[in-house]
């Protein structure tokens, strides 16, 4: 049985700029591998410069013991989130999901979750939705367990990659949540 831990989630600061993106690129430095070389460069890029870019409505992190264990962020829209309005989604979107190997599996991605559907919830959507593909495996698995079903309909192709649209209805109560 594993130790109880206290997750605090909060927003992020200006102040946790370094510790945040480290967290962020250790969460997907497993991704390095799988890629392309060209197309690791230009994700590790996205993500560095994902802190500072403008859009996400929130930047949340988690800490366990004072130490950032994670974090996510939420945007309003497929236009903030993607710059790509004609996805449709005018509801929230969550993206750059991270939580490093080495804290996996102890709740911190759930937390997360549950607190930016607990914002969506707050600015009134019905709908919380987020992109993946299928080298994220886990996190599809983690995404349905929590409730996320399938919105086929805001699936996008990058480069030969299919980006699956996923969708959490706020109105039904997801039980893991």
């Amino acid at each position: 049985m594993s130790d109880a831990i206290t997750v605090t989630i909060r927003d992020a600061r200006a102040a946790d700029r370094e510790e945040v993106l480290q967290v962020m690129i250790e969460a997907y430095r497993q991704y390095e591998e799988t890629l392309p070389s060209d197309k690791w460069a230009l994700y590790r890029q996205s993500i560095l410069a994902s802190f500072d870019n403008e859009g996400p409505a929130a930047r949340i992190l988690a800490e366990i013991e004072g130490r950032i264990v994670g974090s996510v962020q939420l945007f309003l829209s497929s236009e903030a989130a993607y710059g790509a309005p004609e996805l449709g989604i005018t509801s929230p979107i969550i993206r750059y999901l991270a939580v490093p190997p080495e804290q996996r599996g102890r709740g911190i991605a759930t937390s997360l979750i549950r607190e930016a559907a607990a914002r969506a919830v707050q600015l009134g959507a019905d709908w919380l939705h987020l992109h993946t593909s299928d080298m994220m495996a886990s996190a599809v698995s983690l995404y349905e367990r929590l409730g996320f079903e399938r919105a086929f309909n805001t699936d996008v192709m990058n480069g030969e990659t299919l980006v699956k649209g996923y969708r959490l209805d706020l109105k039904a109560k997801a039980a893991p949540l």
